[in-house]
């Protein structure tokens, strides 16, 4: 279990405060990135590969695209000799320099070559893009707020209260389902304005 978090503005105690709150999600290792255009958090719980190497957020060999990833990618091996095959260079045993790896190579189609679970943000310095992902199966969370201005992103919404923008506010409709249900069918979740960014998506 690693935690992720980010938003597409500079303000780098905000994202300490939020990395600080997904500490237990990763106790080995953080590390931020910081531009005028975005901000990127990552508490790392070591896994695969456990020396420095493995830290995030990680870049690729030229240094233009990044990533803060939670999960495990269980064909990264095989995805790595075949991305190696087409001259790409590792620096780590890591699945996570897999997936940047593979976003290069077959861009937003990567994740359709991943067999595991996870939720990423890849952020590409030269367009100023963000693509976030996650698995199939929603296995790894990833929720987002998004007013059509500021987008925040992390792996437990908490995170995402930190933000002053970001209404506290509970999501009525939300709650009913619960209530009725026991799960939240959909996007929503019991905060408005804040959702989950679907499984597949």
């Amino acid at each position: 279990m690693c935690g992720i978090c980010g938003f597409n503005w500079e303000d780098k105690e905000l994202l300490i405060e939020m990395t600080k709150i997904l500490n237990h999600r990763g106790p080995d290792k953080g590390g931020i990135y910081t531009d005028e255009k975005v901000s990127l958090g990552h508490r790392r719980l070591s896994i695969i590969d456990l020396s420095e190497d493995g830290n995030q957020p990680m870049y690729n060999e030229t240094g233009d695209l990044l990533i803060v990833y939670n999960g495990e990618i269980y064909n990264f091996k095989e995805l790595k000799t075949k991305l190696e095959l087409k001259g790409h260079h590792f620096s780590s045993n890591t699945d996570t320099e897999v997936i940047i790896h593979g976003y290069e190579e077959w861009g937003e189609e990567v994740v359709n070559r991943l067999n595991g679970m996870f939720s990423f943000c890849i952020y590409d310095l030269t367009k100023k893009t963000l693509f976030l992902a996650r698995d199939r199966l929603g296995i790894k969370p990833l929720y987002y707020h998004w007013d059509g201005n500021q987008l925040i992103f992390a792996s437990e919404i908490k995170a995402i209260l930190l933000a002053n923008d970001v209404p506290r506010e509970v999501n009525v409709s939300a709650a009913r389902n619960y209530l009725q249900l026991r799960y939240i069918p959909g996007e929503e979740t019991l905060f408005y304005g804040i959702k989950k960014l679907l499984p597949g998506h």
